[in-house]
């Protein structure tokens, strides 16, 4: 672990890193099933739910339901945040992943279009909408619950490993689809292969589950329940009215995070199969590499932040990214599949850069009667505009243009967004999690003892 400079490192406790642990497992299978999902949607769902003359306006509808999901995330922010600062993070949680695990579970043994017509793809959008529902809760419910059993000078590290379940389920998701798609046919894999993936979730869930349980809740949610004061009835409203700039500049903040992961993530498959013509296991593979390295970074990224602090990391990921955008593309057409790796692999590491710190300064910018319902609710609103069309609008944009640079304008115009709400915040680190509004004091004090 890096500690803040001249602070002696703080050694986390037993309970702590099993609490941290937790919330990771967690995150990585509920990743795992929605990043099962995006990358189904690019070469299974488009032929076996939406089948078309033209694959390209196949993967369309197919990313159509995908995008849907995101459209139920701030749903859940919204319903999982108000319980969350009502009755705790912890139950929440357990929530979040049963509702995500059986979703995908039933995604399993739905029938094909040629079954049974409209209705399936009907039943996986509602499934689609259930995913995201629960992953609209989940992400702030498990961030804070790392971010307030730690240490405040070395919150920006240990609430980035929760983030490392965003790579780590793509990972696993990805690297399932490409041993199945390696050890079958297309014919079998289309057929029935690909379901394998997904009734792998109910064994997942299990784990997750039983991980979970053992975990305590927020000792910082916990005290300020015993404050002898009214409780909140609507922490939403609390939110709206008290800390809108702050919703605002968590919005902003994750326009390039979200839309460049995808771009990245789901958008190569399709452009690498149908504007390249290359082998769909190729973007996988190059996912599947660039998302074991992502995994190391991250922490990384957070611990920076605890040094210089979570704008300066956030802002060199926002303008790096729009750099990249457009390098990311000619390395892409190279054809070459090291040159893919590599550029999936950079373009993953710069991402870092703004996922890393971003669990530690969302936590920061609200109180901890409405620290659930803020930070869910500013992420994931963002989905919407972000993370949720990102693959949509990309894949419009080169069927209709027929070229990639529309697209890195795209990202780049997200990236500029960014910067202007980051630019805007103030820099949290260090700051205490405690009733009323955090406030980030100059010096981090060494001698702050995990709870």
């Amino acid at each position: 672990m890096i500690p803040l400079s001249g602070n002696p490192t703080v050694v986390p406790t037993r309970s702590f890193v099993k609490i941290v642990g937790a919330s990771l497992v967690g995150t990585t299978i509920e990743w795992y099933d929605f990043f099962l999902y995006t990358s189904a949607s690019a070469i299974v769902f488009n032929k076996v739910f939406f089948p078309s003359s033209d694959p390209l306006t196949g993967t369309l509808l197919a990313l159509l339901t995908y995008a849907i999901g995101f459209v139920a995330r701030p749903i859940g922010g919204l319903v999982f945040g108000h319980f969350g600062d009502k009755v705790g993070r912890k139950k929440l949680l357990i929530v979040s992943l049963l509702m995500m695990g059986g979703s995908s579970f039933l995604m399993g043994l739905l029938p094909t279009y040629a079954a049974v017509g409209a209705l399936a793809p009907i039943l996986l959008t509602v499934l689609r909408i259930v995913q995201g529902f629960a992953l609209g809760g989940e992400w702030g419910g498990a961030v804070l619950i790392v971010s307030e059993h730690g240490d405040a000078g070395k919150r920006g590290f240990w609430a980035s490993w929760p983030q490392c379940g965003a790579p780590g389920g793509n990972l696993l998701a990805t690297a399932v689809l490409a041993i199945l798609a390696a050890v079958q046919s297309d014919a079998a894999f289309l057929s029935w292969g690909w379901r394998v993936s997904f009734l792998l979730s109910a064994v997942l869930v299990a784990i997750g589950l039983w991980v979970r349980l053992s975990i305590t809740e927020s000792p910082v949610f916990l005290a300020a329940q015993a404050k002898a004061e009214p409780e909140l009835k609507l922490p939403i409203v609390q939110v709206l009215r008290n800390h809108w700039r702050e919703v605002l500049i968590a919005m902003g903040a994750r326009m390039a995070e979200n839309v460049s992961y995808y771009i990245i993530t789901a958008f190569i498959l399709v452009y690498l199969v149908s504007g390249l013509g290359l082998p769909k296991s190729w973007g996988l593979n190059a996912v599947l590499i660039g998302s074991a390295i992502h995994f190391v970074t991250i922490p990384l990224w957070g611990a920076l932040s605890d040094r210089v602090g979570r704008r300066a990391v956030y802002l060199f990921g926002a303008v790096a990214m729009a750099v990249w955008s457009f390098v990311f593309f000619t390395m892409l057409d190279t054809k070459s599949f090291g040159t893919i790796v590599l550029a999936t692999t950079i373009g993953l590491v710069l991402h870092g850069a703004m996922y890393g710190p971003q669990a530690a300064f969302f936590a920061e910018l609200f109180d901890t009667r409405v620290r659930y319902s803020g930070a869910s609710i500013g992420a994931q609103l963002a989905s919407i505009a972000a993370g949720g069309v990102a693959p949509l609008i990309a894949t419009a944009l080169f069927k209709g243009l027929h070229s990639t640079v529309p697209v890195s304008l795209y990202v780049v115009g997200m990236c500029v967004l960014t910067v202007v709400a980051v630019g805007l915040a103030r820099e949290t680190r260090g700051a205490q999690l405690t009733d009323p509004v955090p406030t980030a004091p100059e010096e981090t004090k060494a001698d702050a003892v995990i709870a």
